[in-house]
C-alpha cells in the first residue's frame, strides 16, 4: 500500500517560483520609481526662481544722516554716522529715522572691544544692512559709515 499526499492545489513549487518572480518585479520597478523621482529632483527639476539672490537694485541717493552718539557698555560712547544707499525707485529723499533707531538698537551695551576690531565692525554693519533693509522694505540696500569714533 503505497500512501501518497496530494499537494493543496495553488502550492506546488512552480507555483510559489511564479509568486515570488511577481514579488521580484513589483520591488525592481518600486526601486526604479525611486531612483526615477530622486534623479528629477536632484538634477532635472527647474531650479525655483525664490532660490536665486535677488538681483541688486539700482543704485539711487546716498542719503547722509547727521552723527549720533550712542551709549556702549562700561561707560563709552560711539560717535557713528550713517549714509544709506537707498535704490533708485525709493526716490531722493529717504527718512533716516528708521536707520537710526536700527543702529541705536544694534549697537546700544555693546563693548569697545567687540567693535574696535574690523571683523565685529563689519558683523555689526552686516547685521544692521539686513535691519535696515528689512525696515524700509528693501528699498536702502546698503550703508556707509561717515564716522565711527568709540571712547
Amino acid at each position: 500500500m503505497s500512501t501518497t499526499t496530494a499537494a493543496a492545489p495553488g502550492t506546488d513549487e512552480a507555483g510559489q517560483a511564479k509568486g515570488g518572480g511577481r514579488k521580484k518585479m513589483v520591488t525592481v520597478a518600486l526601486v526604479a520609481l525611486v531612483a526615477v523621482a530622486a534623479v528629477y529632483m536632484l538634477v532635472l527639476k527647474p531650479k525655483d526662481a525664490a532660490a536665486a539672490p535677488p538681483p541688486k537694485p539700482k543704485p539711487g541717493a546716498v542719503v547722509k544722516l547727521d552723527p549720533i552718539t550712542i551709549n556702549l557698555a562700561a561707560g563709552h560712547f560711539l560717535k557713528l554716522g550713517l549714509s544709506l544707499q537707498a535704490s533708485a525707485d525709493a526716490g531722493e529723499e529717504v527718512p533716516g529715522a528708521k536707520a537710526l533707531d536700527a543702529a541705536i538698537a544694534l549697537f546700544s551695551g555693546r563693548t569697545v572691544e567687540s567693535l574696535a576690531k574690523s571683523e565685529g565692525r563689519e558683523k555689526a554693519k552686516a547685521a544692521l544692512i539686513k535691519e535696515v533693509s528689512e525696515r524700509y522694505e528693501n528699498k536702502v540696500y546698503d550703508i556707509y559709515f561717515t564716522d565711527f569714533v568709540m571712547q
